[in-house]
């Protein structure tokens, strides 16, 4: 009903006050009664205040509006005004986030994506910036929450472009697999690395004994950019390796492309077995922890040309078992095609040791093979039965025709330490 038809008595305005929802505890005590015109204006100003304190929409100092006047009461923190250095919907990925505050000192921000990881990062020292550890991923939206020592918060929110051109990568070893003295960490990129510094630097390697290793950029026998991690020297037995390739979102370059994913393989050293080769003697002998387990004799490659074996240090990479081998595909003419068994691959030019029945009159005697080392049935299945993948075939003599390549299967040990550590796009 209109204010002017009830009675103009105090007593008769405050009764007003219960029928508003949701008032506040803290409701100043009621005043001693004064004239009816002044306590009506009295009542409206105490529920102006009481209505603004206590609904559910934002204060003034919510909206970044305080100290332009307005409101009576306590007043709230500002807002936490920051900019963003990436924004809109197609921002540039492969970029850190930087998260910068107009006045004040950061407490805390987080950067959470709709698709991916959530990004951590750094305060400065002055408390002014945020910066990402890692770079934004391609193709990806992001939500800023930032908030300052004063209380106050705000929000920003942006999406990468989508990748162009993409990059992938084949690992080795297998992960959980437990391998040879000998293995490296191996990188195979399906299109070529421009930024090998930005690529090395997302790739993380713990080892369970703090193993001294480093990376090495080659070139794979495909043709392929490839970057290996080998120790100092052999591993020890047992050790246990971890790579975490934090490789989403780094731009590898114009004809590389993005990497839109990370990668991770852990793989575990397995006993401590040396195969030696001795091209001169026609002998091959197994050595595990030190001691000699087998020595039989062989026959290598027929020296004096492109049939002779390498030498150097090459590494077990895979056991093929029964296989069909063909001379064309390595170059040499229409001269054999078998199926060969025990085959225990060395290198990706087509070096192997296998069983080589065939070749019986030449064991121990003379290097009589088109490049491989050949041994009788039994002692090939005796090698392939106890050899590991990564274990390090030390092939030394003069029938030689050169020293295994590093991209020609894992010819990384055939490089001086010094020379190894000067591959890295780091050093």
């Amino acid at each position: 009903m209109p204010l002017h038809r009830r009675p103009s008595k105090a007593l008769e305005v405050f009764p007003l006050i219960p029928a508003i929802p949701a008032l506040c505890a803290f409701l100043t005590p009621v005043r001693p009664p004064r004239p009816a015109r002044l306590a009506l204006i009295a009542g409206t100003a105490v529920l102006g205040v009481t209505l603004t304190a206590c609904s559910g929409g934002a204060a003034a100092s919510d909206r970044g509006d305080a100290g332009k006047g307005g409101g009576a009461g306590p007043s709230k923190a500002a807002r936490a005004d920051i900019s963003v250095n990436l924004h809109g919907t197609a921002a540039a990925a492969g970029k850190p986030v930087t998260v910068t505050l107009a006045a004040g000192k950061l407490r805390e921000v987080t950067v959470s994506a709709t698709r991916g990881q959530a990004l951590s990062g750094r305060i400065s020292a002055d408390g002014r910036t945020w910066t990402s550890d890692r770079v934004a991923a391609p193709g990806t939206a992001y939500r800023v929450d930032a908030r300052d020592t004063a209380g106050g918060s705000d929000t920003a929110a942006f999406t990468t472009a989508p990748a162009v051109k993409v990059n992938k990568l084949t690992l080795a070893p297998g992960k959980n697999t437990t391998v040879g003295i000998a293995q490296p960490l191996s990188i195979v990129f399906d299109n070529p690395v421009k930024d090998k510094a930005a690529v090395e630097k997302a790739l993380k390697v713990s080892t369970s004994n703090d193993t001294e290793g480093s990376w090495g950029w080659l070139r794979d026998y495909s043709g392929r950019d490839r970057v290996d991690w080998r120790p100092k020297e052999y591993w020890k037995s047992g050790t246990r390796i971890t790579l975490d390739a934090q490789l989403n979102g780094v731009d590898s370059g114009p004809s590389g492309g993005f990497f839109v994913r990370d990668y991770a393989t852990t793989f575990t050293v397995g006993a401590s077995q040396v195969v030696k080769v001795d091209l001169d003697r026609h002998r091959l002998a197994l050595r595990r922890d030190g001691r000699t387990v087998m020595d039989v004799p062989m026959s290598a490659g027929t020296p004096g040309g492109d049939k002779a074996s390498w030498r150097g240090t090459a590494v077990l990479m895979a056991k093929e078992g029964t296989i069909n081998m063909r001379s064309e595909t390595v170059g040499l003419g229409h001269t054999y095609d078998k199926m060969v068994d025990y085959s225990m691959r060395l290198t990706w030019s087509g070096m192997y040791a296998h069983a080589a029945p065939w070749n019986a009159a030449y064991f121990g005697r003379a290097n009589h093979s088109s490049g491989c080392v050949g041994m009788s049935d039994a002692d090939a299945a005796s090698l392939y039965r106890q050899a590991h993948v990564g274990d390090p075939f030390e092939i030394t003599g003069a029938d030689a025709k050169g020293t295994v390549a590093e991209g020609n299967g894992y010819g990384a040990w055939n490089v001086s330490w010094a020379d190894w550590q000067a591959r890295s796009a780091l050093a």
